[in-house]
């Protein structure tokens, strides 16, 4: 159940992101990113969690902001950020959870402005659509369906914030013949 819940997520958020041409029709990869996803994972769900009751939408939106900041990382300092342990604390300390999107908008992204703004915005709205699409599936709260619904939902959101920012930063997967 859990993993057609993971591709409907995929699918819904990667044609929305595709329309506002934010990702291009190929979804850029990074292994790199990808591969710290467990060790954000682990260190997220804890602070994700506590505030997913009354902050549905941040708890789902920081998973892509940090998604976009390790893309960032991995663009400009991998040597060194590849090497931490723990790289969700180390954002999350820099200003605490609740102003993380913040931190990584202004300090590691560098956006002020329209384009601070419109970021936000956008995040906003792909959380909601994750939200939204994780209270449809009529999940008792409290199990074990609803802990990988949640988990399913970050992880698609880390990815396609990974996405986002690659292409932002000139990153294009294209067909070679």
């Amino acid at each position: 159940m859990i993993d057609g819940f993971e591709k409907q997520i995929h699918e819904d958020l990667y044609q929305f992101l595709l329309s506002m041409k934010e990702v291009d029709e190929r979804l850029s990869e990074c292994p790199d990113v990808e591969g710290k996803w467990e060790a954000i994972a682990q260190a997220y769900i804890p602070d994700g969690i506590k505030e997913f009751q009354e902050f549905p939408t941040a708890s789902f939106g920081w998973m892509m902001y940090i998604g976009m900041a390790v893309a960032k990382m991995w663009d400009t300092e991998w040597e060194t950020f590849s090497k931490m342990e723990d790289l969700y604390t180390y954002m999350r300390d820099k200003r605490g959870y609740d102003a993380m999107d913040e931190y990584i908008r202004e300090e590691v992204l560098l956006l002020t402005g329209v384009d601070y703004t419109i970021l936000e915005k956008l995040v906003g709205e792909c959380a909601s659509r994750v939200y939204n699409a994780l209270r449809h599936q009529h999940i008792e709260p409290g199990t074990k369906d609803a802990f990988n619904g949640y988990v399913a939902c970050l992880h698609q959101l880390y990815l396609m914030g990974a996405a986002m920012q690659l292409k932002r930063m000139g990153y294009h997967m294209t067909k070679i013949d």
